[in-house]
């Protein structure tokens, strides 16, 4: 008699926290889903010798990212900014990352602005075959430029999602060749968070 109280207990314990793990991922990937405002870096953050900084916007299914890449963390010394676009998909829940899903952000435009006029850098970042203007955005989402496909070749990023309690949002930390056009290229590991401004 008693195993058998001691059964149920245990059966209705597993019961419970698996109904609660449930209930915590659906919450979660609605909250994922339906992302609204601007999240930006509370600071810019190292990309190797350079500095980043990402600025989405989320609204209604759809967003947009600005990112700036910077040879100094005061962001002064710009080297270019990348603007994308489109709508996202949240996906199944990482089995590699706690509390993250799987996400497809499709980029139906994609658009480059050079920020120096240093030569070496224009061609250290393989910018020289896209013909740039300074400061003028350069839509590529036809030809692609550098580390940039076209929409054609790669017309989205298979990444990572995550919400903290706090309502700090993470992405797939990048690979170096900037590549997640593919489920296998997608992230391991998360970025620091954007922080909604």
């Amino acid at each position: 008699m008693k195993k058998s109280i001691l059964y149920i207990a245990i059966l209705v314990i597993a019961t419970i926290a698996v109904a609660f793990t449930t209930s915590t991922d659906k919450e979660l990937k609605n909250k994922l889903e339906k992302l609204s405002g601007i999240y930006a870096d509370a600071k810019p953050y190292a990309y190797g010798q350079a500095w980043g900084r990402r600025v989405f916007t989320f609204d209604k299914g759809r967003w947009t990212l600005h990112f700036t890449l910077a040879l100094d963390p005061e962001m002064k010394m710009q080297v270019f900014q990348f603007r994308t676009l489109g709508t996202y998909k949240i996906q199944d829940k990482s089995n590699k990352i706690p509390n993250t899903y799987h996400a497809l952000f499709f980029e139906e435009k994609k658009f480059l602005t050079l920020k120096t006029k240093d030569e070496n850098l224009i061609k250290a970042f393989g910018f020289t075959p896209c013909n740039m203007i300074i400061d003028v955005e350069q839509d590529v989402s036809a030809s692609g430029c550098s580390a940039w496909k076209s929409v054609k070749e790669c017309p989205g990023d298979y990444d990572l999602l995550s919400l903290d309690s706090e309502g700090k949002l993470y992405f797939g930390n990048r690979p170096q060749d900037n590549d997640m056009c593919s489920p296998e290229k997608r992230p391991t590991s998360l970025t620091p968070p954007v922080i909604k401004i």
